[in-house]
């Protein structure tokens, strides 16, 4: 019989000065997974906290939703006083999380040279928008800057002007990335007894995900413009709008299309040298999708989604905010999160990765503004008169 052994990232403790998304983030997935993370910040309490406003004093949609399952700790380690009680932190600490440049990093003493001072195998992961030992290190960026700067937003929207996603996929993606490299950086401290420094980047990523256009565009063999909701690798890819709503068509591979262009009534298509592979069908996408939008536009969404799914040509609609929360499915995804007693439950996307570990974590919700310190400060060995001292001047 296979053991249980819970969550396994249990004992691992971990420092979170991050705000936002991308450190708050990498910090969330470790926590999911039993790490105690502490999210570090001053007393009046940090900007981030009211993103996305649901009603909540103190805790807006984004905030609950990288923050839950850390505890927090309100600290103004700027004074001497706060100084030393963050270096008996970190001296408990096996991980400190952090999202600022690399000149931020030093004047705050998050260093990784300044951490190993204080416990010398400690893990410091850094993200940056720009690469940690590059020429732009000391720059600041957002989200937006890596979809700009990579390109991205460029090839993004029907080509009258440039567009931002809606959603900040590279943060998301950053934290990720960062989360999954934390990690192989604890297994080797296993191995070595060795910490290191882990750093990411935004732009890092947002080049990721945008290497295979960009070896198109230094090949030479083709340089990309804007094509709307048109898929570049394959067609007909595009959104519809049927009478009643907009519907999602992705048709890739030879075997679909074939399928697909028997639908529309129209099999001569699969000998058009025009179409004769997905890259080609790609390449000259706008007239299928002219097809598609001709026949989506007598139907329902409903008849689309049903004469498609008949077919096996994958389709979905394209739904608002309001109608994700109610589309069938949706809870496969989500645990209702009780912010308050009178409040509406929110959803909260829980379940998106599945491991034994994360599933035997308790789930918390996102706590209130240093709700953790006094037990946290306690556990220091740190009085009651000390702590209170240290609430008195301000500092915690």
């Amino acid at each position: 019989m296979q053991k249980t052994t819970g969550p396994v990232l249990s004992g691992l403790r971990v420092l979170d000065f991050g705000r936002y998304i991308a450190a708050p983030y990498c910090s969330h997935l470790l926590a999911n997974e039993g790490a105690e993370v502490i999210r570090v910040e001053p007393p009046e309490g940090a900007t981030d906290r009211v993103v996305m406003p649901v009603g909540i004093e103190g805790r807006g949609g984004l905030y609950l939703q990288v923050n839950n399952n850390k505890k927090s700790l309100t600290l103004d380690f700027s004074t001497e006083a706060g100084r030393a009680v963050l270096e008996r932190l970190i001296a408990t600490t096996d991980i400190v999380v952090v999202n600022v440049p690399h000149a931020a990093l030093h004047k705050l003493g998050l260093d990784y040279e300044s951490l190993c001072k204080i416990k010398p195998d400690i893990i410091l992961t850094s993200i940056s928008a720009f690469d940690a030992s590059g020429r732009d290190r000391d720059r600041v960026g957002f989200d937006g800057t890596g979809q700009a700067l990579s390109g991205s937003m460029y090839l993004t929207g029907d080509g009258q002007r440039p567009t931002r996603a809606a959603v900040s996929y590279v943060d998301y993606a950053t934290a990720m990335s960062a989360a999954f490299a934390t990690m192989t950086a604890v297994i080797e401290r296993m191995k070595t007894g060795q910490g290191q420094h882990v750093s990411c980047s935004l732009m890092g990523t947002a080049l990721t995900m945008m290497n295979p256009m960009l070896m198109e565009e230094a090949s030479g063999y083709r340089s990309r413009k804007p094509m709307g909701n048109r898929s570049p690798i394959a067609g007909p890819s595009d959104l519809y709008a049927a009478t009643d709503g907009w519907v999602m068509v992705q048709v890739i591979g030879d075997a679909m299309f074939r399928r697909w262009a028997n639908l529309m009534g129209m099999p001569e298509l699969v000998d058009d040298p025009r179409y004769a592979t997905d890259s080609d069908r790609g390449e000259n996408g706008e007239e299928l999708s002219r097809i598609m939008a001709d026949w989506c536009k007598t139907r329902t969404f409903r008849q689309c989604l049903d004469e498609l799914s008949a077919n096996r040509v994958p389709a979905c609609r394209c739904l608002t905010p309001a109608d994700t929360l109610n589309f069938k499915g949706f809870d496969d995804y989500v645990e209702d999160l009780s912010v308050s007693d009178d409040g509406k439950p929110l959803p909260l996307v829980a379940r998106s990765i599945h491991t034994r570990s994360a599933d035997s974590t308790d789930r918390r919700m996102a706590p209130e503004l240093g709700a953790d310190t006094f037990d946290l400060l306690k556990a220091l060995e740190m009085g009651e008169d000390d702590i209170k001292r240290l609430k008195a001047d301000g500092i915690v």
